[in-house]
Order: structure tokens, then sequence, then C-alpha cells
């Protein structure tokens, strides 16, 4: 009875430790029970080895990429030993970056490291057009758009904190400012086809709406979105149970009611009207403008780049998504099979404009599981001027990969509107790990930026990356995708 009583008591104070600590959202939102999970971790690796998988088979982040994530989250230590466990020569796809004999050396390697690893974007937005408030990125890594509602308030706070400590920005995504966005961040504003945020009660555009929020929130940039890669042409409705107090202030709609985003827009039918829609918000707003698209067929961006050659009019930015970006939910034939794949999209448009000699006009931006810095390398040899990370920064700010961010049950409180799970996530705590995994990032791609001999990601070419087949063949990037 004694033993019983004592490993009872043993275990309250656990239980009570784990409730009322604010580390670990696992702990908090699921006392006792939480410390399997961490254990399941450690032995993890064994486990697969010789029962399920290897540290590279998971999707669609494997365990050595979600370790990586995690351990420059923490400031943990992020090397791995006894070399690559990869089958190089035989792996499809496989990027190889190459060194150079005598690699670029800074003087200020350890400045940059009391900075946190600053890469300030090659090109000043906006400044083509001269628009009013033109200006340089200060980082070329930044979160992808994700929307108060798919992400609990406290999960978009904690992304708001951690760009700010970074230097970075935040997308809102479409659903509008919230008060959670307005924790010293700067953000790019998204707007998509329901308006939130600046709409009349009709669904419509409201100019007067739009100039109000530009004014009271840090708003450097405008992004209207014509698709994600996750989900092209596909509207979404947040369910009317969903839709809080907080929720329909922030994106203007009625509480307790279905919120629904159209599949396209209303303020524009075709390309020439959408410069009219760029053009106005930029004279209004003074803001740079740009455009966020999954990339399908060519027609659009033909006559996009065909009407901005005459000079009048154009966009500042386009953000192309890959097809293998993320999404809250979706429906599976759009998430598997919709859209093209980032390096496909991307070398698609970014030629064109190029063949043209208008891609030093815009500023492009890069998204779809570019979070790594062999594939951020890859994006800029590709002619991203900056990146885009979304799943990642939600795995430095406590992700596990449930993969149950449709269901509103996330259990580390980050796409979920439900309060219990979302007490677990401290936002003070959290953004400082954002934070930290932006600056690691940074950090190794100015390292493989100095290891091939360049002072700037923006100077890696496709002659500096390879991609090897599964045949001990290979190509570079410029070969590949068809780049002169």
């Amino acid at each position: 009875m004694v033993w019983l009583l004592s490993v009872s008591g043993i275990l309250l104070i656990v239980a009570i430790y784990d409730v009322t600590q604010r580390r670990h959202a696992i702990l908090r939102n699921f006392p006792l029970l939480g410390h399997l999970r961490y254990w399941l971790e450690t032995v993890g690796p064994e486990l697969r080895q010789y029962i399920v998988t290897d540290n590279n088979d998971e999707r669609p982040f494997s365990r050595n990429q979600r370790r990586w994530v995690y351990a420059s989250a923490k400031k943990e230590n992020d090397y791995f030993g006894f070399g690559s466990d990869m089958d190089m020569e035989l792996t499809p796809n496989y990027i190889v970056i190459k060194p150079a004999a005598v690699s670029f050396f800074d003087a200020n390697t350890d400045e940059l490291a009391k900075k946190n690893w600053p890469i300030p974007c090659a090109k000043v937005m906006g400044s083509y057009r001269q628009r009013p408030k033109a200006f340089r990125p200060s980082s070329v890594v930044n979160v992808s758009a994700m929307s108060f509602g798919s992400l609990s308030g406290a999960a978009v706070e904690a992304i708001n904190r951690g760009v700010k400590l970074a230097g970075a920005m935040q997308n809102t995504g479409e659903g509008g400012i919230s008060r959670f966005h307005n924790s010293g961040g700067d953000l790019v504003w998204q707007i998509g086809t329901g308006y939130f945020g600046c709409r009349e009660e009709n669904g419509k555009f409201s100019l007067s709406r739009f100039k109000e929020a530009v004014s009271r929130f840090p708003v450097k940039a405008i992004e209207i979105k014509l698709s994600q890669g996750a989900k092209p042409g596909v509207g979404g409705m947040l369910p009317g149970i969903k839709v809080s107090r907080e929720i329909a202030e922030a994106r203007g709609v009625a509480r307790r009611k279905d919120c629904l985003s159209p599949s396209k827009h209303g303020s524009f039918r075709s390309t020439d009207e959408l410069l009219d829609f760029v053009e106005l918000l930029a004279q209004e707003s003074g803001l740079p403008v740009g455009i966020k698209s999954a990339v399908g067929e060519m027609k659009f961006w033909e006559e996009l780049a065909s009407l901005m050659q005459q000079g009048k009019r154009g966009v500042d930015f386009i953000t192309l998504d890959g097809g293998e970006g993320g999404t809250g939910a979706g429906p599976l034939v759009f998430t598997d099979h919709v859209a093209l794949p980032f390096t496909i999209a991307f070398s698609r448009v970014f030629r064109l404009f190029k063949e043209q000699s208008m891609d030093q006009r815009i500023v492009f931006i890069g998204s779809g599981k570019l979070g790594f810095p062999e594939r951020a390398a890859l994006g800029f040899s590709l002619g991203c001027d900056m990146v885009n990370v979304a799943r990642e920064a939600l795995m430095a700010i406590g992700c596990i990969q449930a993969q149950r961010c449709h269901t509103n049950h996330c259990p580390t409180g980050i796409a979920t509107q439900n309060r219990w799970l979302i007490r677990g996530l401290d936002p003070n705590l959290k953004s400082v790990r954002l934070a930290n995994y932006i600056s690691t990032l940074r950090k190794e791609i100015s390292r493989v930026t100095f290891a091939i001999g360049h002072a700037h990601p923006s100077m890696i070419t496709g002659h500096d990356i390879e991609i090897l087949d599964s045949n001990f063949g290979s190509r570079t990037v410029n070969e590949v995708f068809g780049y002169r």
C-alpha cells in the first residue's frame, strides 16, 4: 500500500509539473502521457532501423529533416555523425552542391553570427515601379502564408514575435490581419478571394477598409493570392462553429456563420484587369504589390509578361508556390496531383520573364518545401530572390507532423481552435525557437554560398548545382531546366 501511494504521489507531482510548465506543448496538453512521445522519439532510430523505416523514408518530412529543424530551433547540436546514409548515385533527383577549390572567405563571420546571420534581399522590392514605400527586405528567408483560423491565435502570435526577433517578415495568409499579427513583426498582407479584412458585407472588395487596415498595421507589402500550390482553383469553407469572435473580427464576417472563400476573385476577371487592381492598391497604399500563384497552363504568365513589357503597369513581386506545398485541409486529388511541383513551376515562369529581360524588375519568391539549406540553394540557382517557409516554421514552434490539421485536434495547439490544446503553446517561448530556426537556416545558406565561392545566395547559378539521376548520371540545373 505504501509503495502504491508513493508511486501515485510521484505521478501526481509529475502531472502537476506537466500542466503548469510552458516549454513543451505536448506535456502541457497531455500530462504524463506526453512523456511516452519523447521516449519513443529517443528510441525511434533503433525501432525504425530494425522494425519500421529509416531516417529518410518518412513523408512529407523525413526524420532527419525534422530532427534538424527541431535542433536548430532549440539551438541544440544540429550536426549528424558517421557521414551520409544516402545512396547518392542511386537516388533520383539528388541535389549536389559543387564546392569551389577555394571558398569565399568573409572576414566578418563572427559579426554575422552575432547578428543572427542576416542576409538581405539583393533587390529593392517596388523600386522599378517607384513605389513610395519601396524597401529592401532584410531577410531572404521569410514565413509563408498561413491564416489565423487555420492556425490558432497563439501560433500566429508566436510566428509574428519570431520574425521580429529574426528580422524577417510574416505573410498573413488570406484570413485577414488579427491582433495576433500585431506583436512587432513586419507583415506581407495577403488578399485572397474572400477579401478578408478589406471587404464589404456582401463580400466585395472595400477600398476604404483596405486603406484603414494598411494604416493600422505594420504592412510592408501586399500579396494578391490567385491560388496556392496545395489546392489551386479550390475555394474554402470555414465552418461557422470555428468562426469565433476574434476570427470574425479579423475577417470582417459574421460570427458563428459559415465563412466562404470563393474559388476566384470578383474584383477582376482577366490579366489586364488584374494589373488595374494591382496599380489601384499600389496607388492607394504606396506599398509594393505582388501576386501569389501555383502554376499550370502558361497562357496567363505569357499575357502578364506581355502586358508588363509595355511598362505602364506591373507587379512588384511574384510568389510561385509548388504543388508539394502544405495546407491546413484540401482534397487529396488536389494536394497530390493538381499544380506543377516547385522546380518545374518556377523554372518555366522565371525563364519566360528572363528571356524578355524583365527579371530584374521583379522580386521572385519561391515556396514549397524550401526550408532546408540544399533546397533553398536549389531555389536560388533557379532564380529565387527570397524563399518562404511554412510547415518548417510550424515544426520550429512545435509541430510534430501529426497530420491532424484538418480535424481541429492538433496536439500541439498550432492548427486548432480548441482552447485546451492552444493553452499548451506559449508564444513567447516558441517565438524564440522560430527565430533560432530562421537564423540557422540563413547561416547554413551562407555557409553553402561561401563554399561555392560566392558572397550572396543570389549569385548561385545553375552551373553551381548538379542533379543526379538513379543511374550514375548527372546534369547541371541549367541543363535540366533549359536555362541558357
